[in-house]
């Protein structure tokens, strides 16, 4: 599939798929979506939860443009907390679409653009040290494929929306996202389908719909119980 270039209203740029008309981040700001949704709904909520955590585990859905995971690297830096972030991608990006996303010219943070370097440099099926505070391991495989038992903290839901890939929003493709949670392990996306919700509702989450990011009314965080 032809993914082309775009420009968002932040700055900052995404990618589209043409043949789908979707993109990889919201168009009304692809850096506030992720910090949105990500950072503030996931791991600052979370730490004001566990307020005496040290290190945690996330899981993303869709490494992609390797945005999300560029934040929570600058975001554990900040917060001296030890992160182990684990990504799924099964249609990883070239090098010349790497390319043209130059987060870092929208980022107050100097070291970004080696850090954003070294994220897609990373080997893949490999944890790699990013810093003293974050490791990475890419793992290359469709969501339904990765293994993950009460071992992670966050997850992070970034696959392409339910128009484009219904599949991915039901209770078969949550099974493993609930399963890799610990008990009291919080899952964020950016979507509030219906269907989604009740999916998540069935595996047993507790849902809180709150404020989305811009351009986007609402968001969807859900919690397993403890």
């Amino acid at each position: 599939m032809k993914r082309t270039l775009v420009a968002t209203k932040d700055g900052s740029k995404t990618l589209q798929i043409e043949e789908w008309g979707e993109h990889y981040h919201s168009i009304h700001g692809a850096l506030q979506e992720s910090r949105h949704v990500y950072i503030q709904a996931g791991l600052d909520f979370f730490l004001s939860k566990n307020t005496n955590i040290t290190s945690l585990n996330v899981l993303e859905a869709g490494f992609g443009t390797g945005l999300n995971a560029l934040l929570a690297c600058l975001w554990a830096q900040d917060k001296a907390i030890q992160v182990d972030y684990f990504s799924i991608e099964a249609y990883p990006l070239s090098e010349k679409e790497i390319s043209g996303l130059d987060f870092h010219k929208v980022l107050a943070e100097k070291n970004s653009k080696d850090i954003y370097k070294e994220l897609h440099e990373a080997k893949w099926e490999e944890l790699v040290p990013m810093h003293s505070m974050f490791r990475l391991q890419k793992q290359q495989c469709l969501f339904s494929e990765a293994d993950f038992k009460d071992q992670i903290d966050i997850v992070f839901y970034d696959a392409f929306g339910p128009r484009v890939q219904p599949e991915l929003w039901t209770e078969d493709s949550f099974k493993t996202f609930y399963k890799a949670l610990k008990p009291g392990g919080v899952f964020v996306t950016y979507s509030v389908k219906g269907t989604a919700k009740r999916a998540l509702q069935s595996l047993g989450f507790s849902i809180d719909i709150i404020e989305g990011p811009p351009g986007k009314r609402h968001m969807m965080r859900a919690q397993k119980p403890y």
